[in-house]
């Protein structure tokens, strides 16, 4: 055979090998951009292709296992489409409130699109509720960050108090409600003012120990770094 015919052959494989690299890209789903225009759209149809509710969080002091609710999609959606792009491979629970929350994210790295709020007065803030945090400047609508998010930890109710607390933030509380802030604690404060869209079902303890590490301020003195990962059924 001729280095002619060497060489033509050589490009024809080439060729050939390009053209499958390209219809393997072409055919690979990436992942939706979103922007404040399309995240209603995008977070509601990539929810309807990815179904996890379920989300583990490893941390220096234990493993917290949460439950995502389906009925607050978006932001659902949001947060399963954040951990399977790897958005949270470098994050950590940021800021750390005795009594209160302890919230986590990187925020080296925001995004620049809000999620609407999506409150349920069913979904409110015992210990354990899982919720984006957000800006209070400059939005009326109460829209969610879209990476930020805290756990709740909170404190329990007095019997004597809880009732005339729950006057003064406009709520009345159902049976369940009143008695999870009783027994369990949390802080209805923040009752749909931020969206609650999961809870923890494993590792409390955990959320507690979180909330008593050392801190300046609300700042941790050491980082507490955590990886989040869709727990394996």
């Amino acid at each position: 055979m001729s280095v002619t015919s060497n060489l033509f052959s050589a490009m024809k494989n080439l060729i050939y090998i390009s053209l499958l690299l390209f219809v393997f890209a072409c055919d690979k789903k990436s992942s939706p951009v979103i922007t404040q225009s399309n995240v209603k759209e995008v977070l509601t149809r990539y929810g309807q292709e990815n179904l996890e509710t379920d989300v583990t969080i490893e941390t220096k002091l234990g493993v917290i296992k949460i439950h995502l609710f389906e009925d607050t999609p978006l932001h659902r959606a949001n947060f399963i489409k954040l951990i399977k792009d790897d958005y949270y491979h470098d994050a950590e629970f940021y800021r750390i409130v005795t009594g209160f929350v302890v919230q986590g994210g990187d925020m080296s790295k925001t995004y620049s699109y809000l999620i609407p709020a999506e409150f349920n007065p069913n979904h409110y803030h015992k210990k354990g509720a899982v919720a984006m945090a957000r800006s209070d400047d400059n939005n009326p609508a109460m829209e969610s960050s879209s990476t930020e998010f805290y756990i709740m930890q909170g404190s329990k109710y007095a019997e004597e108090d809880i009732d005339l607390d729950a006057s003064n933030e406009g709520l009345k509380l159902t049976p369940q409600q009143r008695k999870d802030y009783l027994t369990l604690g949390g802080d209805m404060s923040l009752d749909q003012k931020y969206t609650v869209f999961g809870e923890v079902v494993e590792g409390l303890d955990v959320v507690d120990k979180l909330a008593n590490v050392k801190v300046y301020g609300e700042k941790p003195l050491q980082k507490v770094p955590f990886k989040i990962s869709i727990t394996k059924k």
